[in-house]
């Protein structure tokens, strides 16, 4: 199953759970089968540690496995106030909420927010406060901060941004994370707040940090051809089952550092989808994964000679 499955929007699935919208007077949902999305209205009158305490009041609460943060503002969320809007009020609920192996954070669509306007806040707090924590996700990378992250028990780690900043990469390829089998990173573009570069993968490459990381997505970034140079010869590529280059700047150039490898054969599936691939390349490319039995994404082809070039996700 996909770590995550979005539609219109706003996430269908996450973490093996099915995502259900709950508003006040409905009841909860199958505990081993569904999680809850709880989102606020811009303008409306009920905030969003309002709707959580409810939340929270509801018969069942505390079997819930996971929690699904929507909109969490009455206001637009770059005036918003993350750490006391929304931080505080699940740091005090984690006592009330002692099954949670599943939080998604900022699950809002483009239509409530766009991606680049989500402020966020030090998350640390947030990972140590649910000790089982299998499964995170973040959306947006303004002021996101993960210092000194630890969790036992994490298998998903998914950060989506138009930009991450280079502490924030740092930190993430710091962390204690002994059991991460799935670690996507949408490393984004300088026009929107991305700082990172390729150098800061480093502590990533030799495969020691995740013993067990199986699917490796560092993706929509604007430096898309060095983490690909990068990649093609790095000891951690031995471990994947799934490497996932996809929706940033790839040209030829990254391509073919990919083709030249000697260490990608036995991988179940490459992504690469949008991407800015010459038509040859694109050729060569299915004709090798033909050859090595190996699941190729190369849709969403952009124009390879337009000058101008982004990545999938920016504002």
């Amino acid at each position: 199953m996909a770590a995550m499955s979005r539609r219109y929007g706003t996430t269908e699935s996450f973490g093996g759970f099915e995502v259900v919208q709950w508003t006040p007077g409905d009841p909860l949902g199958d505990p081993d089968t569904q999680i809850h999305r709880l989102s606020t209205d811009y303008e409306g009158d009920q905030t969003w540690a309002e709707l959580l305490g409810l939340y929270l009041q509801q018969p069942g609460a505390a079997q819930m496995q996971g929690l699904v943060v929507g909109y969490w503002s009455n206001d637009i969320l770059m005036d918003a106030d993350p750490d006391s809007e929304l931080v505080q009020p699940l740091l005090a609920a984690a006592p009330h909420l002692p099954r949670m192996c599943v939080l998604l954070i900022n699950d809002i669509s483009s239509e409530e927010s766009e991606v680049s306007w989500i402020e966020n806040a030090n998350l640390t707090p947030l990972v140590h406060a649910f000790a089982h924590l299998t499964h995170l996700g973040i959306r947006g990378g303004n002021r996101l901060e993960l210092p000194d992250l630890r969790a036992a028990s994490l298998q998903t780690l998914i950060i989506e941004a138009g930009g991450l900043s280079a502490e924030l990469v740092r930190q993430v390829m710091q962390a204690d994370l002994p059991e991460l089998r799935h670690l996507e990173l949408y490393l984004g573009t300088e026009e929107y707040g991305a700082s990172n570069a390729a150098e800061d993968l480093t502590p990533l490459l030799d495969g020691q940090r995740f013993p067990e990381l199986r699917y490796l997505g560092l993706k929509n970034s604007d430096h898309q051809d060095q983490i690909a140079q990068i990649l093609a010869s790095a000891p951690v590529v031995r471990q994947l089952e799934v490497l996932d280059l996809s929706m940033g700047v790839l040209t030829d150039e990254g391509a073919q550092a990919l083709l030249d490898s000697t260490q990608l054969g036995h991988l179940n599936r490459i992504d690469l989808h949008f991407h800015w691939l010459s038509d040859g390349m694109v050729a060569r490319l299915q004709a090798w994964a033909a050859a090595q039995g190996t699941e190729l994404d190369v849709s969403g082809q952009q124009g390879s000679e337009d000058e101008w070039r982004y990545v999938a996700l920016g504002e």
